[in-house]
């Protein structure tokens, strides 16, 4: 059987605020076997200030670009689509359990991750302008822990509105996006049964890893009653006095041309990601030690859930960059000994030990003596101020202990 679907891809481009045409993208099923089909419009290529998608599989060219990978579907395509808690909303506005993957493609708000939009008519539609005040916190939090809870409760369709936004920024964790001021928003909310301050936590460990010398996402947190909410700046969007100003992005899992399939976690390497920076950034050398010093201060925090999904490049103008750092979360375990990141950190796999971490230095510019610098300098921030940074994010005394052992792995101290 023989089944097609297609869809207008369109692209904030630089220093704009409003969608333009990029081209054409569809999915053809034949047999059981799913072919993704890309051709930028003609009149898109040839202006001045037309723009890749994507520096791996979409560079700006004429002709046909095709893929049977991910369904069908490019990776920056995929990136720009819900991950578990956009699905979850969506599924719930929809009224539906199991939807096409197109459906949720199309389904998925304006205001996804990155620059990309999608829709039916050759005319892209009005990119937004706005965004839903930070004052209506309460109502979305309510409305997210009926979301978790299953319960089938009304609510306005303006608040489900809302609710959708932000249903395109990945993870599982509910969010939705509010604007304060000049500046967007992705307001992450606790679940009921998370073991700690979530939000707490993840704000003091951004703060930690800035003390770390890294860049990362611009945050703060808000109480909602008796309860936290994490509000990340989001670094792909600028408010301008026409609309917002896109920057587009597309994940390490896209560079790295990979899938979150068990199958597929072979590919999953800081090392592979570092080539496929030195070759697309606009400044590989700053971006390769940066992603660098993120590597170690996953190993010395414990974020072992830094998949390729929780890393991105971006563009604001041509040149890709590599993003702020995000979704930095301790990982608390038993394990003394080993400890193993979620991607390839070295010459022996994902083990987050010393020795193995150092072993690549080469592959991110680095030469020996300057990765130990990193090293060391990371490990030493972490030990030293952890407690004292997250009590400064407002994080509890038990907070504290409840993630304290993603802080006492022996495997980064130096062999003796």
């Amino acid at each position: 059987m023989t089944a097609e679907r297609e869809c207008y891809v369109y692209v904030v481009l630089p220093g704009e605020t409003a969608f333009t045409t990029a081209g054409r993208f569809l999915v053809n099923r034949n047999d059981g076997v799913a072919t993704g089909r890309f051709v930028y419009r003609r009149a898109y290529r040839e202006r001045a200030d037309a723009v890749e998608l994507d520096p791996v599989e979409l560079r700006l060219a004429a002709g046909t670009f095709e893929t049977v990978r991910l369904g069908g579907f490019f990776g920056a395509v995929r990136d720009a689509m819900p991950d578990y808690w956009g699905r979850l909303v969506i599924e719930r506005t929809a009224g539906a359990t199991v939807l096409d993957e197109f459906d949720y493609l199309l389904r998925g708000p304006d205001d996804r991750a990155g620059a990309l939009g999608f829709g039916l008519n050759v005319e892209p539609p009005a990119a937004r302008s706005h965004f839903n005040s930070v004052l209506r916190l309460d109502m979305l939090q309510q409305q997210a822990d009926a979301l978790i809870a299953g319960e089938a409760v009304e609510v306005p369709a303006s608040l489900e509105r809302l609710l959708l936004l932000g249903t395109s920024m990945g993870g599982a964790r509910p969010k939705a996006v509010v604007a304060d001021g000049t500046r967007a928003y992705l307001a992450k909310f606790p679940r009921p049964d998370d073991r700690w301050n979530q939000p707490r936590v993840e704000h003091g460990m951004l703060m930690l890893a800035r003390a770390c010398g890294i860049d990362v996402a611009e945050n703060r947190c808000s109480t909602v009653g008796h309860r936290d909410v994490l509000l990340l700046n989001r670094f792909d969007r600028r408010k301008t006095a026409t609309g917002y100003q896109r920057a587009r992005m597309v994940s390490a899992l896209t560079l790295l041309c990979a899938d979150e399939s068990a199958t597929e976690r072979g590919n999953w390497s800081y090392l592979l990601l570092a080539d496929e920076i030195r070759r697309s950034s606009g400044a590989a050398r700053d971006d390769l030690r940066e992603l660098f010093r993120r590597m170690c201060f996953n190993a010395a925090a414990s974020n072992l859930d830094d998949h390729p999904r929780n890393h991105a490049v971006i563009a604001w103008q041509r040149q890709w960059r590599l993003s702020p750092a995000y979704d930095l979360v301790p990982s608390p375990v038993v394990a003394q000994e080993r400890r193993d990141l979620a991607m390839v950190c070295g010459r022996f796999g994902r083990w987050a030990n010393r020795d193995n971490l150092l072993s690549g230095a080469g592959r991110f510019l680095l030469s020996q003596s300057e990765a130990t610098a990193i090293f060391d300098a990371v490990r030493t921030t972490v030990n030293a101020r952890w407690r004292d940074v997250l009590r400064q994010a407002g994080a509890s005394k038990a907070d504290c202990e409840a993630v304290a052992s993603a802080f006492d792995y022996v495997g980064l101290t130096p062999a003796s």
